[in-house]
């Protein structure tokens, strides 16, 4: 295994890295919309936030020498399903096809009361 940060996405805010790659897989940790220049939650509603998370995600993957086209699966979490098709509509728009796999769920609460985390799994292609 073999840790893989970025100076351009927040630091870690506990024991965790931002990525660890495993043979051919990326591994992404978490991220919320915090500004990597700042340490604090972007202004702004779910959308920006949502910006943020993926501008965060996608300088971790830059990196390792990847890009969001190699992400293959994602999970949401959101604090509340309302802000579905909101994070849906930024989220698509960082995105083509093949659209990477996906779940979004609901949870009761996220880090800094955030309103939306995405984590996700890379693939190095050969």
């Amino acid at each position: 295994m073999t840790a893989v940060s970025s100076a351009d996405a927040p630091k870690a805010i506990g024991p965790y890295s931002q990525g660890i790659r495993v043979g051919p897989f990326l591994f992404l940790s978490g991220q919320v919309g915090l500004d990597p220049a700042t340490g604090q939650m972007v202004d702004g509603d779910v959308a920006a936030q949502t910006r943020r998370v993926l501008e965060n995600l996608a300088a971790v993957l830059k990196s390792a020498g990847l890009s969001l086209a190699d992400v293959a699966r994602t999970t949401i979490y959101l604090a509340d399903m309302n802000d579905f098709v909101k994070v849906n509509d930024v989220y698509g728009s960082y995105f083509s096809e093949p659209y990477p796999a996906r779940a979004t769920v609901q949870v009761a609460r996220l880090p800094r009361d955030a309103r939306v985390e995405i984590d996700a799994v890379a693939a190095f292609r050969a």
